[in-house]
């Protein structure tokens, strides 16, 4: 988590690669970048696809892990937002799963109250009847 920098000034809060399930290798073309605004995934290899959201936009953070990904020391985090290109993806197979889940969700919440944006809930209870019945 050093202060490695880009053309925008941001700090890279995490970087890393998807990960084979044969060992838990690095040896895919698809790599994640979190920065202080935004997630940023690269796709590809003879043509490749880069794709972006913005954090504040991020609606909700998940984590699974399968058992093979257990012995290998990965997981998928699913990601939920608002992006019209990203709505729902997943960063598949990454190294040390909990801890970046941890980063990207305190992240999302940073940068939520850096850009005034308040995730809203609709809460519906389900169980009341109609009276009219």
């Amino acid at each position: 988590m050093g202060r490695n920098k880009e053309d925008s000034e941001e700090e890279i809060l995490w970087e890393g690669k998807k990960r084979l399930m044969l060992f838990g290798l690095p040896w895919t073309f698809t790599s994640y970048k979190i920065t202080e605004s935004r997630l940023f995934v690269r796709k590809g290899f003879l043509t490749t696809r880069y794709d972006e959201v913005r954090l504040y936009r991020i609606r909700d953070v998940g984590l699974s892990r399968t058992l093979a990904q257990k012995l290998i020391g990965t997981g998928t985090i699913a990601v939920s937002s608002t992006d019209s290109s990203m709505k729902n993806f997943d960063l598949v197979n990454i190294k040390n799963s909990e801890r970046v889940a941890e980063i990207l969700s305190s992240a999302t919440e940073k940068a939520r109250e850096k850009t005034r944006v308040s995730a809203r809930e609709l809460m519906v209870d389900t169980d009341i009847e109609d009276e009219g019945e």
